[in-house]
Parts: structure tokens; sequence; C-alpha cells
């Protein structure tokens, strides 16, 4: 993990030579978008008020599928505490969401689908065609972590207009205060808020 913030401003920056997007640079070093934006526009500090963030490296757990099948496990749990068994599909926000909403759905044995989340700028994403069908199913959306909300909320409104019912947003850690997003109940297994 960048020790500072120069070495992290390095890191984006190379990785937008490389041709990744604004949101997959966001979900590779778990940022906000709004703070890799800020990361590729400004060269003084002084000039562009930096967004309030923290990155967070769960590297530790991505690198083991026994480590990812463990915290879906947590996660169908709590989605099972709030919801019961009505939950037919589990939605994974790519990159990151995707391995947790397998083991979620395997867990709960119900269907699994995969949106992809897109630039902030066009503020779309769509849903992969190849998995489970979300019109007129109950749904449960999961995400590594929500920094501002706008690829959950996105999803969710694309999900909603595809004819589906959201019932529950979950994902790792939840950087903000919400407990719910766009009116569906928000549960992150751990919350870090700056105080």
């Amino acid at each position: 993990m960048a020790e500072s913030v120069d070495e992290l401003k390095t890191i984006v920056v190379n990785l937008r030579k490389e041709g990744l997007s604004t949101q997959q640079i966001a979900d590779e070093l778990s940022l906000s978008q709004d703070t890799v934006a800020w990361m590729l526009t400004s060269s003084n500090e002084g000039v562009v008020a930096k967004p309030m963030d923290m990155r967070v490296g769960w590297r530790t757990i991505g690198v083991r599928p026994t480590r990812i099948a463990a915290i879906g496990h947590i996660m169908a749990d709590v989605a099972l505490e709030e919801c019961g068994e009505n939950i037919d599909t589990v939605v994974g926000i790519s990159l990151n969401g995707i391995l947790f909403a397998n083991e979620i759905a395997a867990e709960l044995d119900s269907e699994v689908s995969i949106y992809r989340s897109l630039n902030h700028e066009s503020a779309t994403g769509s849903l992969s065609n190849k998995y489970g069908r979300v019109s007129g199913k109950n749904v449960l959306v999961v995400d590594d972590v929500l920094s501002t909300g706008a690829t959950m909320s996105q999803c969710i409104s694309d999900l909603q207009d595809e004819g589906a019912s959201v019932v529950l947003a979950t994902v790792l850690l939840n950087k903000t205060n919400q407990n719910e997003i766009s009116g569906v109940p928000l549960r992150g297994l751990i919350r870090a808020t700056v105080i």
C-alpha cells in the first residue's frame, strides 16, 4: 500500500496511463472517484480542495478464495437477518463486488448477476445479460466499499428500471453515515467515517 499521498498520486497517474478509467482506478485502489479525479487534476494541493477520503486495503482478504467465501458467508448471514429468504438474485457491482456476490448467491441458493459500473462522468452502468435476470425479482446488491454512494445509487436505479425490487444493499466497508441508499436499506460489515 502506498505510504503517502504523493506515492498514491503516482500510482493513480500510472494507472491512467495504462488506460484505466476513473471508475476502474477507484475500484483498484478502493478510493472514491472524487479522490481519483482530484489526484489526476491537482498539481498543487492548494488549487483544488482535497476530498475527504480514506484508502482501503483489503488485499489480505482478496488473495485467498477461502477468505472471500468467509466474508460472503457473513454477508449472506446479514442478508438473511434483514430479508429472510426473500432474495432471488444477488447482483455484484464490478469489479470488487463480483466475488462477494458469487459467494452470497451460493450461500442463499440464489441467482447471481453482474452490474458493470462505469465512470461517474457518464453516470451510467449496465447489467450483464449473461447471468441471472432481475425483472420481477427481489435483488440484493453487493460491492466492496461504499465511498460516496454514487455507483450504488446508479446501480439501484438501473436495476429498478429493469423491473427489480432492490431489497438490500450490502458492502464490506461503508465509508459514510448512511443506513439506506436510494430508499434501500444499506448494511456494511464495517463502517469507517471521518469524525
